[in-house]
C-alpha cells in the first residue's frame, strides 16, 4: 500500500449514523477516489468505522479498483459485541480486500492505541467523525495532524 493514495476513517464508536453526515461521507470518500485514494483503512471498530467501511464497500462497486483495508487491533475484539454487531463485523471483513491484526494476541489496554498510530503512519488522509476533541479518536487526530496527514472532519 502507498502511503500517497491511502485514507483512513477515525470516529466514535457512538455514531448517530445520521443520514445528512453518512451522505457528506460518501462525498468525501468519492472526492478522495477522484484525487487518486485507492486504499482505504478502518479499523474494525463499531460506530463510525463500520459506517465506512459499509460505504467503501459500496463504492467498490462503482470503482473496482479501490481497496477496503481493515486495521483490526487484536484477534478477539468482537468478544463483547452484540449477535448483531458482530455479524455485521464478519460480513465487512468476509468483504475486505485486506486484514491486518495490529497486535498478535488477545486485547491489551495500548491495542487500539496501536491500531490508530498505524493507520495514521499508513495513510496521507483522514475522514473524522470528531465530536471530543480529548477522546481516542481525538488523540489519533492529533497523532495524525503531527504526522502530517490531511484530516477532514465531519463534524
Amino acid at each position: 500500500m502507498n502511503r500517497e493514495t491511502a485514507c483512513f476513517f477515525t470516529g466514535h464508536r457512538v455514531f448517530p449514523e445520521d443520514v445528512r453526515i453518512i451522505k457528506r461521507l460518501a462525498e468525501e470518500i468519492e472526492k478522495k477516489i477522484n484525487s487518486g485514494v485507492r486504499d482505504f483503512i478502518a479499523g474494525g471498530a463499531l460506530g463510525f468505522d463500520t459506517v465506512c467501511a459499509e460505504e467503501v464497500l459500496k463504492f467498490k462497486e462503482k470503482y473496482p479498483a479501490i481497496r477496503l483495508n481493515l486495521y483490526l487491533p487484536c484477534y478477539d475484539q468482537m468478544r463483547k459485541w452484540s449477535v448483531y454487531d458482530a455479524y455485521r463485523c464478519r460480513l465487512i471483513m468476509s468483504k475486505a480486500d485486506n486484514i491486518v491484526y495490529v497486535t498478535e494476541s488477545e486485547y491489551t489496554r495500548d491495542c487500539m492505541h496501536k491500531r490508530n498510530r498505524k493507520m495514521a503512519m499508513d495513510a496521507k488522509y483522514c475522514i473524522a467523525y470528531c465530536i471530543n476533541p480529548r477522546s481516542g479518536t481525538g488523540k489519533t487526530m492529533e497523532f495524525a495532524e503531527k504526522y502530517g496527514d490531511e484530516i477532514v472532519n465531519l463534524c
